[in-house]
């Protein structure tokens, strides 16, 4: 073991300890100004926005989006530096868990048995009923609005060209034709409407189509030889589709981690109406 990688174990081993000089961002300056890297060749390479980038080097995790991206970050600017990632992403996680603020003590009240002062009295209890009816009166309008209008977003599929086309052409033996829908096609494209979106994309075999930390208006087209493509990550929201050039809706609408969804353009212009995930056998999706 070379003196470089006796010094990177111990590093590890002082994780936590509050000690900026072996710190996470300390050391990835370090070895970034040891290989003759500036931060905006990091920036280009890694795709971290260069405020984050600064946040991680002064030692200020807590700062960045959240925990998921302080861990991604850490690891990006780790792999293309050749650290051990996750020796760097152990002590980044000890250093947020060391950063969170202490839980609040919690005040004990003595009181006896029968005290009144334990006993709520009436109108708190009228007060807390009336409380319940109006969050129920809300939910029932939320749950409303947000699911009800679902179903009356436009099917993905083209509308049925003409009227009488729709009633069917007639065929030389008098048989009538059915018109039929087309759904979308053409080079399926994600692009990212915020900065800071993690994505990879593989094919059936799990061979790596891309991956990247994309930045707003960065998008990736899937290659028209792919496999049975599809996609892992944390911000389907936060990734708009075309096929075709036509737009799609999204693959979610809240930020939440999918894995394994098929992106084809067969698959995506399947779905139902509104956001939703492909339905096909084997996708998943996970909650974060």
């Amino acid at each position: 073991m070379d003196e470089h990688e006796e010094q990177f174990e111990q590093d590890g081993a002082d994780a936590g300890t509050g000690d900026a000089g072996t710190g996470v961002g300390q050391r990835l300056l370090s070895e970034r100004e040891r290989q003759g890297l500036s931060r905006q060749d990091i920036r280009d390479r890694t795709k971290i926005p260069e405020r984050h980038l600064i946040s991680i080097e002064e030692g200020d995790l807590a700062s960045l989006p959240g925990r998921t991206y302080a861990i991604g970050f850490v690891r990006s600017y780790a792999r293309e530096l050749q650290l051990d990632e996750e020796a760097m992403v152990e002590q980044a996680r000890a250093e947020l868990g060391a950063a969170a603020p202490p839980p609040p003590p919690r005040s004990v009240q003595h009181m006896e048995p029968g005290d009144p002062a334990r006993i709520p009295s009436a109108k708190l209890a009228w007060g807390v009923l009336a409380l319940l009816l109006v969050i129920a009166v809300l939910g029932f309008f939320f749950w409303r609005s947000w699911f009800l209008p679902a179903a009356e977003l436009p099917p993905l599929t083209d509308e049925t060209q003409n009227a009488p086309a729709a009633a069917g052409a007639a065929t030389p033996g008098g048989a009538a034709t059915p018109a039929a829908t087309q759904a979308p096609r053409g080079p399926v494209v994600f692009t990212a409407t915020i900065d800071g979106v993690w994505v990879r994309f593989y094919d059936g075999s799990g061979d790596r189509l891309y991956e990247s930390l994309m930045n707003q208006g960065d998008s990736f087209t899937i290659p028209a030889d792919a496999e049975n493509p599809q996609i892992w990550t944390g911000r389907p929201d936060a990734l708009s589709i075309t096929i075709g050039g036509r737009d799609v809706p999204p693959l979610a609408e809240e930020d939440r981690v999918i894995r394994d969804v098929p992106v084809s353009a067969g698959a995506l212009g399947a779905r139902g109406p509104g956001p939703g995930l492909p339905s096909a056998p084997g996708s998943q999706d996970t909650t974060r």
